[in-house]
């Protein structure tokens, strides 16, 4: 049986992304919910393709992400080789190096793959006590 490695492990951490653009935000106080339900990337270890709907959900500071520029980034991932955990959790540190919002929450929930659906979340700020 083959062994996962680091190199698997850290697949498309790394990877040069396009940027997301962001635009100044004219009010405070509300949400926004973004839903992408044809996400896709690619197993690090078995090549094969990962579907999924990734949905950004964030209270905007000063900037707000233009979409545009978020399909062109999520559209990035299509061939990408990365795991589910560090889809979620990359764009949840783009998504706050973008736009520094007040909160946001990144959650990944993936089509079954050997019969095991997986659901990946990942919320800003960080915190060691996740609440889910």
């Amino acid at each position: 049986m083959s062994r996962y490695t680091e190199k698997e492990a850290k697949a498309g951490l790394a990877a040069r992304l396009p940027s997301l653009e962001t635009f100044p935000n004219q009010y405070s106080g509300y949400e926004i919910l973004i839903e992408i339900p044809e996400f896709t990337s690619v197993c690090p270890k078995t090549g094969l393709p990962d579907f999924g709907t990734i949905t950004i959900r964030y209270i905007p500071r000063t900037r707000v992400i233009e979409l545009k520029s978020l399909k062109d980034y999520i559209l990035a991932y299509r061939n990408l080789g990365i795991f589910y955990e560090n889809v979620v959790n990359r764009i949840l540190e783009d998504v706050v190096k973008a736009c520094r919002p007040v909160r946001a929450r990144v959650t990944g929930a993936f089509k079954p793959r050997g019969g095991i659906r997986s659901t990946v979340v990942a919320a800003y700020p960080r915190s060691k006590d996740f609440s889910g």
